[in-house]
């Protein structure tokens, strides 16, 4: 349920409104099955990783095993950036929500309330954040599959739209060519849509702290990627069924938009609210994620180690705090502009996620060549990603296929610039002062 957690809120509530405007209701269905692809690569490559060696650290202690101690150093800072940005950018969206209801009350006073609930949340015992990260996660599933029958009855004209307007059944699927806006115009939505799946790859942080990985994981990975693409591809081809995609966008929610087509009282409100669960889930989950790679981080010498210390309670206060300050940053977005800026900070986190993919990938392509080489024998294996060596690898090409897109599209390509600079950036900060320190055993990370 965290994977799940992590995975559904902003990217389909609120971006992919965005998705069927600029790359029309075919290519924002085409870009949502290509990135559940690549989630399917992504996750069978860390299932194999996480169920051999289950440690809090993740993929990040797997690269710095099986690439290198450098490029461990800098995918736990760059997922660490991705998560904590992404978590500023759900305190930005929850404000956006509010809106709805207290037009007169600036975002940013909801994005600060929000600050202190979630720093709230976590800084209680991991036991009662899993649990009411379930219920989040729940309350998000039960509302998207609410969302999918109602749009369903509407396409067929079961559900009247007000006015006597006809059903739309499938012409806004029909209605225009392909791709309205042609090509291009997919392929610089892949990025957002990429952004999107984020969060499935928490099952690893979370990994340490599973009884039993060897059974709960390979679970996880299937219940995850089906539940997911069903979710969200179902959802977007509702979504562009019945919105004409030129009138998608990210004024609103997309979700509130058709409920208030529709015309059922007080529906809109009630999504709303759930909307608002489902993005404050999200924040949850990627707060708890990044808190935990950079306390890993700090265990194995590769962030200040003030940054170890645990509660009373098992939490590393410190990390979570240090996460929520770098948070605070992205909430300058409702200062500047929350209708722009927000969608350029989903461009840099999803970035910051397709890095990571492409790590994970290589470092089960790497642990699967040695540890055939020592004489391991799959048999052994008890979870194994399919296709070797195929799986990683086409994960690597697909991934590092997408910075092409980012680089063709104007709007988005600053978010490549910043990314890799930062990417450069981690790389320097380890070979300057770390490259004469051994970080510690990946055992250490646990």
């Amino acid at each position: 349920m965290l994977s799940l957690g992590g995975v559904i809120g902003t990217g389909l509530f609120m971006g992919s409104g965005v998705t069927i405007n600029q790359g029309g209701p075919w290519g924002a269905i085409l870009s949502y099955l290509v990135a559940g692809f690549l989630m399917y690569l992504v996750m069978v490559c860390l299932g194999e990783l996480s169920v051999q060696m289950p440690v809090s650290g993740s993929f990040q202690a797997h690269a710095t095993k099986y690439i290198g101690p450098a490029t461990g150093f800098m995918i736990g800072w760059v997922y660490w950036m991705s998560w904590a940005t992404t978590v500023g950018l759900e305190f930005t969206a929850a404000g956006m929500l509010m809106q709805r209801w207290f037009p007169g009350v600036p975002i940013w006073y909801w994005s600060a309330f929000f600050v202190a609930l979630l720093f709230g949340i976590n800084a209680l015992a991991t036991r009662a954040f899993g649990e009411a990260e379930y219920w989040f996660a729940g309350i998000k599933v039960l509302a998207i599959l609410s969302f999918i029958v109602v749009g369903v009855l509407v396409i067929f004209g079961v559900i009247d739209l007000p006015g006597g307007a006809p059903a739309p059944m499938f012409d806004n699927l029909t209605g225009d060519s392909l791709f309205p806006n042609g090509l291009p115009a997919v392929f610089a939505v892949m990025m957002t849509v990429v952004y999107a799946f984020q969060g499935c790859e928490i099952m690893g942080v979370a990994a340490g702290e599973t009884d039993q990985p060897e059974k709960s994981i390979p679970r996880a990975v299937r219940n995850v990627v089906f539940r997911v693409l069903i979710f969200y591809v179902l959802a977007v081809m509702v979504l562009a069924a019945i919105i004409p995609w030129q009138q998608a966008g990210l004024v609103e929610s997309p979700f509130v938009q058709v409920f208030d087509m529709v015309g059922i009282p007080y529906a809109a409100d009630l999504m709303n609210f759930v909307i608002l669960t489902a993005i404050l889930s999200v924040g949850n989950s990627g707060l708890y994620a990044s808190t935990r790679i950079l306390w890993a981080m700090s265990k194995s010498g590769m962030a200040p180690k003030a940054l170890s210390p645990l509660s009373k309670q098992g939490v590393p206060l410190r990390a979570l705090a240090i996460t929520l300050c770098f948070a605070l940053i992205s909430l300058m977005t409702s200062f500047i502009a929350a209708d722009t800026l927000f969608m350029v900070l989903m461009a840099v986190s999803g970035m910051a996620g397709t890095v990571t993919w492409i790590v994970i990938a290589l470092a089960q392509y790497r642990f699967r060549r040695q540890f055939l080489r020592e004489g391991g024998q799959l048999e052994q294996l008890k979870y194994r990603a399919p296709w070797f060596p195929l799986v990683p690898l086409l994960c690597i090409v697909l991934c590092s296929s997408l910075f092409v897109f980012l680089a063709l599209d104007e709007t988005q390509r600053p978010s490549l610039y910043w990314g890799f600079g930062f990417i450069a950036l981690c790389y320097g900060a380890y070979y300057l002062v770390n490259r004469k320190r051994q970080a510690q055993p990946l055992a250490a990370a646990t």
